[in-house]
């Protein structure tokens, strides 16, 4: 194979890559607004539950539920990581990992264990090729997940709360800024402390139907798991909108590369047609003599 016939099959590869990175462009930009829009439905609940969390915690209420009791001390840290399913998402998960190590690691110093929840087949993977200690995992929740698919990987990790075999759980996932900018987050999910701030100089507290012991129960469960949701939905949308932008930068990249294998194969071209005239040339001069 000549060196022209090795660029054009070069080329011609680099093409058919190109169309496959546009395509999957196109498909992460369609589903970037589906997941966008099931971002924005759940994220006024989320904030909601727990501003009302915040203001029970707040208030004067002789029932003091679980997961709102700090133990004494910090033995073992649960953490649940939220990550893809797929790559070629730039590096959306790799920052998330290493965040979650950091966190992990000061846990370490500090003597503490560390049991992991993991979402995603990304996080599986990694987490356990390092022998880390994985306690509950899903995957394949697809792009429209549901409470109901975390809610029993979740119940692991309070009921393990609650049997004080945990003293706390923090959850990392991406946060969505804009479609340019996802940020790896750390949240501390137990336990709650409410926020400081604009907070009354009275005591209050609520009347409770009919216990206040069942209500709370229910109550806190549910926002754990609207949190665990809503992390999970938002980093779809992360999925998604870092997708779409590494799959444009490697459409790009394949032009570019293109454009230069283009130019080194009309050189070679040129080179190899005034060879060839050079020959003609000295074949006819010497015919001639």
């Amino acid at each position: 194979m000549s060196n022209t016939e090795r660029i054009r099959s070069t080329m011609a590869s680099i093409q058919k890559t190109g169309k496959i990175t546009n395509a999957m462009q196109m498909v992460a930009t369609s589903k970037l607004g589906k997941t966008q829009k099931q971002m924005a439905i759940s994220r006024p609940f989320a904030e909601k539950i727990r501003q009302v969390i915040g203001h029970i915690a707040n208030s004067r209420s002789e029932c003091l539920h679980p997961f709102m009791k700090k133990h004494d001390q910090d033995a073992r840290i649960g953490f649940i990581i939220v990550s893809s399913d797929r790559g070629l998402c730039g590096g959306l998960n790799i920052n998330l990992f290493k965040m979650a190590i950091l966190a992990m690691r000061e846990w370490h110093q500090k003597g503490a264990e560390i049991d992991l929840c993991l979402i995603g087949n990304k996080a599986i993977n990694f987490f356990t090729r390092h022998k880390a200690n994985i306690v509950a995992q899903a995957s394949q929740l697809g792009d429209t997940p549901k409470v109901m698919d975390l809610v029993g990987i979740v119940k692991v990790m309070l009921d393990a709360y609650v049997e004080k075999k945990l003293d706390a759980i923090y959850i990392v996932s991406n946060g969505y800024k804009t479609t340019m900018v996802q940020e790896p987050k750390i949240l501390r999910l137990l336990p709650f402390v409410p926020a400081t701030g604009n907070t009354s100089d009275l005591s209050w507290d609520y009347i409770y139907e009919s216990d206040p012991a069942t209500l709370l129960d229910i109550l806190l469960t549910r926002y754990i798991e609207s949190q665990v949701y809503q992390a999970v939905v938002e980093n779809i949308a992360c999925e998604q909108a870092a997708r779409m932008i590494a799959m444009q930068n490697a459409t790009d990249n394949a032009k570019e590369v293109i454009g230069e294998l283009r130019l080194i194969y009309n050189k070679a071209r040129q080179a190899a047609i005034t060879c060839e005239l050079a020959e003609i040339v000295a074949g006819a001069a010497a015919i001639s003599e």
